[in-house]
């Protein structure tokens, strides 16, 4: 007995449904997507437009295909325009336009500011619906891959160099340009290859700028040391004992690099190993809510605990919120010795902050065990923060801590595809860290609505 099979009939006419709109399940991420951008004030996005020109594209389509695709791990303007082509909900997104993949690039360009402000409006979505709850929160950062090499880093000398190699190759192009056509005359169009090194150029350059900041800073401060010495000399007649401060010019560190292709990023160090990148931080609610989403330049995370606890205090006025943390919890590496407990703790969230690796303060507990007892006065700062994360309360916030966050960046890299960012500069690649904890808080809210 032979067996039946379903066999493709391509020359079936309204194989799909006449309507686009019946293409797309009521559920799906797209349509929730597309409610989602409805309630959002986009005035900033559709007044960057004026009335000269061919008409653009709608600001509320491109925006809500953007979300679509990079809540799919999609961050690459070419595979969305594709995927507009190819795929039935970007089709159904775009209303079987098809935008090409400058129009995409452009616009999350032409939007930096906006597409930053975003991130507020998400969460004021989000709070609407319940799922921001800021009773406890936890602060950690990861570091994220720049657009920029390692190897593209420099030495001021070897900078200095480049860059009078390289105007001695343009003055010689324009030299052989005058030859050609004239010396007053134009020509054709500047070539492409001069037109990228003048973009070289000038990456270079900033770089350069960079590091003779850097340099400057070094001789300044070593200035200040030297002339405090010969006041405090001076107030005394009698000369210091010890070593002499050295020259400023010989504290200057000249092994500095700075990167050619990203002058902005740093060099980071992670587990794996180094990086080229930048320091992404971020405070999420118990629930795995993003309620603050900052980069930083920092290789560390030392001094970021203050001005991420500003940072949410702006986004949460922003988005309507007027609830607030209770308890913030991070990990030893915000900790250090003149951090101000009592006065950050004056906004309101009492402060858990380790003072030592988990493995040496589980070494450390097991060995003295939970304290008891009134506080003593005479204990430091660290003292008494390493007290209270002993106690039975203070391990109970705190154990949370690695469980809520760090899965957060893990969802990131892992199932949004976000391992690095694809642009270059602060400001760009701080708009485009938003634009990612945007999405990942709307996923969020799509699990929970769905759920419900």
């Amino acid at each position: 007995m032979s067996r039946r099979f379903h066999k493709a009939n391509r020359s079936q006419l309204h194989l799909l449904p006449i309507s686009i709109d019946q293409w797309v399940e009521d559920n799906h991420l797209a349509r929730f997507l597309w409610d989602c951008v409805e309630q959002f004030n986009l005035g900033q996005f559709y007044a960057a437009y004026g009335d000269e020109g061919a008409p653009p594209y709608d600001p509320q389509m491109m925006l809500a295909t953007l979300l679509y695709a990079w809540c799919l791990g999609i961050r690459s303007s070419r595979r969305i325009a594709k995927a507009c082509e190819d795929q039935v909900p970007f089709r159904w997104l775009t209303g079987n336009i098809q935008p090409d993949h400058c129009a995409f690039a452009r616009f999350r360009s032409r939007h930096e500011e906006a597409i930053n402000h975003l991130f507020v409006q998400v969460l004021s979505l989000c709070h609407e619906a319940g799922l921001v709850k800021v009773g406890k929160v936890y602060l950690d950062g990861t570091k994220m891959q720049a657009n920029g090499s390692l190897a593209a880093n420099r030495t001021l000398a070897h900078l200095e160099q480049e860059i009078a190699k390289m105007h001695e190759e343009m003055k010689a192009t324009d030299a052989a340009e005058d030859a050609q056509h004239g010396k007053d005359r134009r020509g054709d169009e500047l070539p492409a290859e001069l037109r990228g090194k003048r973009e070289r150029l000038a990456r270079l350059e900033q770089a350069k700028e960079r590091l003779e900041l850097a340099a400057a800073a070094e001789r300044v401060e070593q200035e200040q040391k030297l002339a405090k010495r010969r006041e405090e000399e001076e107030q005394s007649g009698k000369k210091k004992p010890g070593r002499k401060p050295a020259d400023p010019d010989s504290v200057v560190n000249h092994d500095r690099k700075a990167n050619t292709t990203d002058p902005e990023s740093r060099i980071m160090k992670t587990r794996q190993g180094h990086v080229q990148g930048y320091n992404a931080q971020a405070i999420v609610t118990a629930d795995q809510c993003i309620v603050s989403a900052e980069i930083t330049q920092q290789e560390n995370d030392v001094h970021q605990l203050e001005p991420m606890l500003h940072a949410m205090e702006a986004t949460l006025n922003a988005a309507g919120i007027e609830s607030r943390p209770r308890t913030l919890a991070a990990d030893a590496g915000y900790w250090h010795d003149q951090l101000e407990v009592e006065q950050l703790e004056e906004t309101g969230a009492e402060l858990f902050i380790a003072t030592a690796s988990r493995l040496r303060e589980a070494q450390a507990e097991q060995a003295e065990g939970s304290p008891q007892g009134r506080i003593p006065h005479d204990i430091s700062p660290k003292q008494r923060m390493t007290r209270k994360l002993r106690t039975q309360a203070g391990r109970a916030v705190y154990k949370l801590r690695s469980q809520t966050v760090e899965p957060v960046f893990g969802q990131i890299k892992s199932i949004m595809g976000c391992r690095g960012f694809l642009r270059r500069g602060l400001e760009a690649v701080q708009s485009e860290w938003a634009l990612i904890c945007a999405c990942f808080n709307l996923r969020k809210l799509y699990m929970a609505v769905n759920r419900s």
